[in-house]
């Protein structure tokens, strides 16, 4: 050991994936990645009740309102999201005991526990029940930290890391429905119907829609369900003497179908007669076993209407389920075992819409049914770990710089142009669901406002990002994970960073993936592929927006302009080529840029289903199309203003991707 006076502590908690990704509801993935924060926030608090030094924590910056709440001094903001990273360093004096620190850690975690096992569980419980639910809670937690002299030393953690002394339990029996490998709480040792049904059916009485028919969860998946009505009770009393407070958090958090259909509901809300609208209220009040699930959901597009109606109604149209929106889900009668009451829902439902696009086609306005489609987002910094290890003037710039990047991502996603919601920004991570319509443009603007933050630091770093749009009715676990690869493999590593990578994913599996650099997609008005849905659609004249020969043979004309071709000289379709034969086939370009973008505007022009008729108005939508549809990737390895790669080649996603948008996902 060194004779300096301070040594630095790195500490780290997981498994991420493991714990967040793994969510059967939006409130699941929220809460996965709340409990991580509050976790790693304990740990911090930790660390400062030992130094006695708030200022002990390096990086990233303590957020400060998050652990004044957790030690019950309640300053500030109340925090509802995850905005501290799992992982930080801290500088402590020779001495420090860091397996203080993983206890208070494990304390928090089973001191939450105990209080949603005896409120929930404990007069259920079995003799197995106890032993599961303890085993669980022992052994999930991956905790790592090392102790070094050298402030600069960041990659001993890692290689603590490496030794991999993580090993999760053995787990028996019927397994976890959210949580893949773990063991449900019942005990039961074969899966069977009668058993799991003893044991849950009473359980989900008395929590209703926090838990629905048939729903088995281990205990940190029923932790994530439950914890948010038990959390404001914490209060234990932790190593070196402070006390472990909670606080209120929100019980609702908005639905995939809710955010979907939240701009659909925007246009009832300031169209629709009130006892047009009420007619259908009452139907689906009824078909939704009288529940109003998201009474406590407030996203902006609606709370700007909320002085427009009389207050009870707007609390009532607001705070329905967000699947009675959607025709298709009202169908299914997995959702909706009842299905005559079903059937009357989806009526009045349709009564609903018409009367609307009625009053609209008036205003000359389109109407647009409820998108079965919500987005993902996932953004993080480019090369910010390569810069830390630039010495502590860097690291501080790094540390400021994320610290105001941070403050204000809630706002910008919540609260000001747009409709989302925020799961988690801490460090230069953000993760966010949005209502389709809202999400590029949200990219777009927190990019913009990361560039501020890192403006005058001389730090050349940058925000990537990926959006998933996910069809209601795929696993939110399989786009969490997808949402990770379509980051970190294709807007950084195959895009070249200060991207971003956008993939439509619809029941039946991926669709179509499109990816620029930021510098590409951006013009000085914002997306511009956002930018071309909206013309796109205003230029329409059909209601069946974009049935036109256009775009259903589009596909085929980019096949035309730019061909591939097999050794004995015989022309391949894009479409046709795989993984098997892209390497023997060669491609070549029939037209240069002007020449496909003249052709592609006759043949828009000769669609008949446009407003426009003149080449001129053509070309102010052709061009820009045909330019996001050409691949620009930044080659990384060249430190250079042209490290540009400009593919001449037509890709489709792109002129896809503007349908899909213009279109909002609904198909005719």
């Amino acid at each position: 050991m060194s004779h300096s006076k301070k040594q630095y502590f790195h500490f780290t908690i997981g498994p991420v994936q493991g714990f967040v990704a793994q969510a059967r509801r939006t409130r699941d993935f929220w809460a996965g990645s709340f409990l991580l924060s509050w976790l790693s926030a304990v740990a911090m608090k930790s660390v400062q009740a030992q130094t006695g030094d708030k200022d002990c924590i390096k990086f990233p910056k303590a957020d400060a309102s998050f652990l004044d709440y957790i030690s019950g001094t309640q300053t500030g903001d109340k925090p509802t999201q995850g905005s501290v990273p799992n992982r930080f360093k801290a500088e402590v004096p020779l001495g420090f005991e860091a397996k203080n620190v993983t206890k208070s850690v494990q304390l928090a975690w089973e001191a939450l526990a105990e209080l949603i096992f005896d409120k929930d569980i404990k007069k259920y419980a079995n003799d197995n029940t106890r032993k599961i639910w303890q085993r669980q809670l022992e052994n999930f937690w991956d905790i790592s930290w090392v102790l070094v002299d050298k402030e600069e030393n960041s990659a001993a953690l890692d290689q603590r890391k490496n030794w991999r002394s993580y090993v999760p339990s053995i787990e028996a029996g019927v397994k976890c429905m959210m949580m893949d490998g773990w063991q449900e709480l019942s005990g039961i040792e074969t899966p069977h119907g009668k058993g799991l049904k003893n044991f849950w059916s009473p359980i989900q009485k008395t929590m209703q829609t926090d838990l629905r028919e048939g729903e088995h969860l281990c205990a940190m998946a029923f932790i994530k369900r439950r914890f948010v009505h038990s959390f404001n009770k914490l209060n234990q009393i932790m190593p070196n003497s402070w006390t472990l407070s909670g606080w209120e958090l929100p019980k609702t958090v908005p639905s995939v179908s809710y955010l979907a259909g939240a701009h659909w509901l925007e246009q009832v809300i300031e169209h629709a007669d009130e006892a047009v609208f009420e007619q259908y209220y009452l139907q689906a009040y009824e078909l939704s076993g009288r529940c109003n699930n998201e009474r406590q959901t407030r996203l902006k597009c609606l709370e700007r209407l909320k002085d427009t109606v009389p207050k009870q109604l707007f609390n009532k149209w607001t705070s329905l389920d967000g699947n009675v929106f959607h025709p298709a889900v009202l169908e299914n009668v997995n959702t909706y075992p009842d299905t005559k009451q079903a059937d009357k829902t989806r009526l009045a439902l349709k009564e609903l819409n018409d009367h609307v696009k009625e009053k609209l086609q008036a205003q000359d306005k389109r109407f647009m049914p409820a998108s079965p489609f919500y987005a993902v987002l996932m953004m993080d910094g480019d090369s910010l770990g390569k810069h830390m290890s630039g010495g502590k003037e860097t690291q501080s710039k790094i540390t400021k710089a994320l610290e105001k990047f941070t403050k204000k991502v809630q706002d910008l996603v919540e609260k000001q142009k747009h409709s989302g919601f925020l799961i988690y920004a801490g460090g230069d991570d953000v993760l966010a669901i949005l209502p389709l319509e809202d999400a590029l443009a949200c990219a777009s603007t927190l990019r913009s406002h990361y560039e501020t933050c890192f403006k005058g630091t001389d730090i050349p770093t940058t925000l990537s990002g990926a959006i998933e749009y996910a069809h209601i009715k795929t696993p939110l676990t399989k786009v969490l994970f997808d949402a990770h690869h379509l980051l970190d493999d294709i807007a950084k590593d195959k895009t070249g960073r200060d991207s971003i990578a956008v993939r439509v994913q619809k029941p039946g599996g991926l669709t179509l993936q499109w990816s620029q650099p930021w510098d590409i997609a951006l013009n000085k008005k914002g997306v511009v592929i956002d930018q071309l849905a909206e013309q796109f659609r205003k230029e329409q004249t059909d209601d069946a927006l974009f049935s036109s020969k256009f775009f259903y043979k589009i596909r085929e004309r980019f096949d035309l302009l730019n061909p591939a071709i097999d050794p004995h000289g015989k022309l391949i379709p894009i479409a046709a080529i795989n993984q098997k034969t892209k390497d023997i086939v060669k491609q070549s370009t029939v037209l240069n840029p002007t020449e496909a973008i003249d052709l592609m505007c006759m043949e828009y022009l000769n669609s008949g289903a446009s407003k426009i008729n003149t080449m001129q108005e053509a070309k102010a939508i052709i061009e820009p199309l045909l330019e996001q549809c050409r691949r620009v990737t930044r080659n990384i390895k060249i430190d250079a203003p042209d490290n540009w790669e400009r593919s001449p080649f037509l890709r489709v996603d792109g002129a896809l991707l503007v349908r899909f948008l213009a279109h909002k996902g609904v198909e005719r």
